[in-house]
C-alpha cells in the first residue's frame, strides 16, 4: 500500500515538472520570437504634452528596430493614473507598455488611493529622457524676469492663476516649489495634460505655468510665451540663453522632469532585455538625441536596475516636498 502510495506522488510530482517545464519552454519561446505583433505604449497623459512628444519621437525608430509598429496610445486622467492603472493590469507580455513620467514617484505622496505601486506592479524598462521645466508668462504679464515676477506677485498675493499638467504632476509640484522659496501665494488651476494648460496659456487664460521644455519651447521661440527661468540646476542645452531659476533670483532651486519605459510587473526578463536594448539604441540614435537635446531635453538609456533605484528615490525626494508645501493627500 505505501509503494502505491508513493508511486502516485512521484506520479504527481512528475506530472507537476513536466508542466513547469512547458509553461517555462513557452514562455521562453514566447520571449525568444518577441514581437510578433504590435506593441501598444501607453501615455498616460493629454496629446501635446512632454510624455506624448517624447513617445512619439522614440516610437518610430523602436517600430523600426523591433520589427513590429510601436503604437501610441493617449490615456488622460486622474493625475495619470488611468494609463498607469490601465497598464499595470495588462497582461505581462511586453505588448503594452507605459511611458512613465515623474509622477509614478509623485502620486503615492498626493492621492491616498493609488491603483498600483510604482515598482512592485511595473518592471522598469529604461529612463528615456531628462528635462527641466520652464517657468513661462503670458506676454501680457507685465514682467521679464524672474526678480520682476516675484515683486509683481508680492504685491498681489492670491491673485495670479498658474496652469499645470494636473495635481501632483511636475509642473504643479515645481511651481510648489518655486512658491514655497519665495514664500508668493498663487492659485493653482489644474488640467488634464500639459498639452491643454499650454493651450490656455497661448491663449492668455492664464498668465503662468512651469511646463516642460518640449511643450513650451517651440511657443518661446515664436513669442507666444515668454521665458522667464529653467528648473533645472544648469541651462538647457536647447534653450542656452534661458537663465536658470536659481542664477535669476530663487538660489538652490532645482526640479527636473522625466520621462520612461515601464512593462507590467512579471513580464519576462528575456523581453524587458529585448526592450531595453533596442529602446537605448534608438536613445543613441545621433539624429534622436539632436532632436531632444533642440527641444531642451536629453536622452537618457538606463538600466532597469539603475532605472529602479531612480524611482525609489524621487519617490522618496518628493514625498519630502509635498510635506514640506502642505500639500494635503485627496
Amino acid at each position: 500500500m505505501a509503494v502505491v502510495e508513493e508511486a502516485k506522488v512521484n506520479l504527481k510530482f512528475r506530472i507537476v515538472m513536466l508542466f513547469a517545464v512547458f509553461i517555462a519552454g513557452t514562455v521562453t519561446a514566447a520571449a525568444q520570437n518577441y514581437p510578433v505583433r504590435p506593441v501598444r505604449m501607453v501615455v498616460p497623459s493629454s496629446p501635446g504634452g512632454g510624455t506624448d512628444i517624447s513617445a512619439r519621437i522614440i516610437a518610430p525608430k523602436l517600430s523600426e528596430y523591433l520589427g513590429q509598429q510601436v503604437v501610441v496610445d493617449n490615456r488622460p486622467g486622474a493625475g495619470t493614473m488611468i494609463g498607469g492603472e490601465a497598464v499595470a493590469r495588462a497582461a505581462p507580455d511586453g505588448y503594452t507598455l507605459l511611458m512613465g513620467i515623474s509622477t509614478l514617484a509623485i502620486n503615492p505622496a498626493i492621492y491616498r488611493k493609488v491603483p498600483y505601486d510604482a515598482l512592485r506592479d511595473f518592471a522598469p524598462v529604461s529612463q528615456a529622457v531628462a528635462l527641466p521645466n520652464v517657468l513661462v508668462a503670458h506676454p501680457s504679464l507685465p514682467v521679464k524676469t524672474v526678480k520682476e515676477l516675484i515683486a509683481f506677485a508680492k504685491a498681489r498675493p492670491g491673485q495670479l492663476n498658474f496652469a499645470s499638467a494636473g495635481l501632483g504632476t511636475s509642473p504643479h509640484l515645481s511651481m510648489e516649489l518655486f512658491l514655497a522659496m519665495t514664500k508668493l501665494k498663487m492659485v493653482h488651476v489644474p488640467y488634464k495634460g500639459s498639452g491643454p494648460g499650454v493651450v490656455d496659456l497661448v491663449a492668455g487664460h492664464v498668465p503662468l505655468m512651469m511646463p516642460n521644455m518640449l511643450s513650451a519651447l517651440p511657443h518661446i521661440k515664436t513669442g507666444r510665451l515668454r521665458a522667464l527661468g529653467v528648473t533645472s540646476a544648469r541651462r538647457a542645452a536647447g534653450a542656452p540663453d534661458i537663465p536658470t531659476i536659481a542664477e535669476a533670483g530663487v538660489p538652490g532651486y532645482e526640479a527636473v522632469q522625466w520621462y520612461g519605459v515601464l512593462a507590467p510587473a512579471g513580464t519576462p526578463r528575456a523581453i524587458v532585455t529585448r526592450l531595453h536594448d533596442q529602446i537605448v539604441r534608438v536613445l543613441q540614435q545621433p539624429d534622436i538625441r539632436q532632436r531632444f537635446s533642440t527641444d531642451g531635453a536629453e536622452a537618457v538609456g538606463s538600466s532597469p536596475e539603475e532605472f529602479t533605484a531612480f524611482i525609489r528615490a524621487e519617490t522618496a525626494k518628493w514625498a519630502q516636498v509635498i510635506k514640506d508645501a502642505g500639500i494635503r493627500p485627496e
